[in-house]
């Protein structure tokens, strides 16, 4: 008997091998995702219509031996950013040092003119008096001004990584460099060698540097800042996946800075990519192309040719009843969507009703036994979340909230006292990219690509293309017409009329 069963358990571990899907041989696992993953996991569309209303009562979740999961594109992410980091971050850090070390040398460089005479050769030096302490005062206050405008201008926090340099911000850079060396040069040799002993001519010196100084900064303002206020480009910025688009008007910017302007405006204008709306499409066509069978009357034979124009043939022949199809598909789908949004409301607006009910309650409570906002959502979460779960697998949406972020929206609602409508907005339709969390966005890495050299200004038809991992928008330049208008006078006398009346009467 022990053997016999020895050789049934040998046969069937052969025959798991076998299976259809080939997971048979495996570890059945199913991972349990942490907090903050999707409050609902990504279910294959393919089999989420053909399922009832009550389907996920009897989804059974086992948590196995893994607590965590990864997927492709993660890896394929993840791999990409450890690629990246290393020369982006030296590159701004390089930057950021060259920058850093050029202003110290402008500051330090006309304190260091006024006060090496009097170290090196103090006895030597013409008396100055009052002329030079005026003209201290006036160097004092002048580096305070500049210190600030450059303060405000140039150390900010920078907000991307561009992949070339800013080429206004270079020449200036270049340029300031440039000046500061032409004054040490000229100290040099004119002063320092020779021993100059008048010390107001020093200070005046220091002084028209302070003077330069100022007149570059208020060049740095009109070139970086005050240039591209005036609209002169229109973009035309389209998502490839959806076809969404938004316009926006741009000064003269150079191709990367252009880019860093699109992609900020398109995390709060454009509704979040949601990739799960696009595989309804492809499923209907690989439905109907997998219905199609070809049988050969005459025989086995290798004519693939002939296969392959009778299953267009017969894709073509099906095409013409396939918008019926469609037709009742999205009627369906609307009909399914109404229905649990009607679900969804209701449960919110009494779950909202419970909890004006439990304030009411609390106010004749003693203060330490009040409920938080936190405790009171998660009291009255359990009333709506099979409604809003079956609400978000619908529409597709299940993987941009998480239950813990649910939670914390319900919990702001409470605090502020907004009303169930305020609480489902965010749910009842797709917002901008910048209401989700972070890791929901699923495009912080973009490519740059374009024809010309990124650091070329924008012309007048003009296309470059911003690549990410899931999709890519396509941005089309368009300068902004010529525009006449021209003033046509209106007499105020021209409004004028005369009323006739007839003289004659019924009398």
């Amino acid at each position: 008997f022990i053997c016999d069963k020895m050789i049934e358990r040998n046969r069937e571990r052969h025959k798991s091998p076998r299976s259809k899907d080939g997971r048979g041989s495996e570890k059945s696992v199913t991972i349990q995702a942490p907090t903050g993953e999707p409050l609902l996991a990504n279910d294959s569309t393919r089999t989420e219509d053909a399922q009832d209303d009550n389907w996920g009562e009897t989804t059974t979740a086992i948590t196995g031996t893994s607590e965590h999961s990864i997927s492709q594109e993660d890896i394929a992410r993840i791999s990409k950013d450890m690629e990246d980091s290393v020369g982006l971050d030296c590159r701004r850090y390089l930057g950021l040092t060259v920058a850093a070390a050029l202003g110290l040398l402008v500051f330090l460089t006309p304190i260091a003119f006024i006060l090496l005479p009097p170290i090196l050769w103090r006895d030597e030096l013409e008396p100055c008096g009052t002329i030079c302490e005026g003209l201290f005062i006036s160097v004092a206050f002048k580096l305070l001004i500049l210190l600030i405008g450059t303060w405000a201008l140039f150390f900010r926090k920078q907000r991307a990584d561009v992949p070339r340099v800013f080429v206004f911000r270079a020449l200036l850079l270049v340029l300031i460099f440039l000046f500061v060396v032409s004054y040490w040069l000229f100290y040099g040799v004119r002063i320092l060698d020779s021993r100059d002993r008048n010390y107001q001519g020093i200070v005046q010196y220091a002084v028209s540097l302070v003077d330069a100084l100022l007149f570059i900064h208020y060049l740095a303002i009109v070139l970086l800042e005050l240039r591209q206020l005036q609209p002169v480009f229109t973009l035309q910025v389209v998502r490839s996946t959806d076809g969404e688009s938004r316009f926006y008007s741009l000064g003269h910017l150079s191709i990367q800075r252009a880019a860093l302007v699109v992609l900020e405006n398109y995390y709060k204008d454009f509704t979040i990519y949601n990739p799960n709306l696009l595989t309804a499409s492809k499923f209907r066509a690989a439905k109907h192309m997998a219905g199609l069978k070809v049988y050969n009357v005459d025989g086995p034979s290798n004519n693939a040719t002939g296969q392959s124009r009778a299953m267009i043939a017969a894709a073509a022949r099906r095409r013409d009843s396939s918008h019926n199809e469609l037709y009742y598909e999205e009627a369906e789908h609307e009909r399914r969507v109404k229905k649990r949004r009607a679900r969804l409301v209701v449960a919110v607006e009494e779950a909202f009703i419970h909890i004006q009910r439990l304030q009411a309650e609390e106010q004749q409570k003693a203060p330490g036994e009040v409920m938080d906002p936190r405790e009171a959502a998660q009291a009255i979460f359990p009333s709506m979340a099979r409604a809003l779960q079956k609400y978000l697998r619908t529409t597709r949406q299940q993987h941009h909230h998480s239950m813990e972020s649910i939670l914390q929206h319900l919990a702001f609602c409470i605090t502020n006292s907004m009303t169930p409508k305020a609480f489902l907005e965010r749910y009842l339709s797709a917002g901008p990219t910048l209401q989700y969390d972070r890791e929901r966005w699923l495009s912080t890495q973009w490519r740059l690509v374009s024809d010309e050299a990124v650091t070329n200004g924008l012309r007048d038809g003009l296309v470059f293309v911003l690549k990410c991992l899931d999709f890519s928008l396509v941005v089309t330049v368009k300068k902004i017409p010529f525009i006449v208008l021209s003033e046509e006078f209106i007499d105020p006398k021209s409004h004028k009329f005369v009323l006739r009346l007839q003289s004659e009467t019924s009398v």
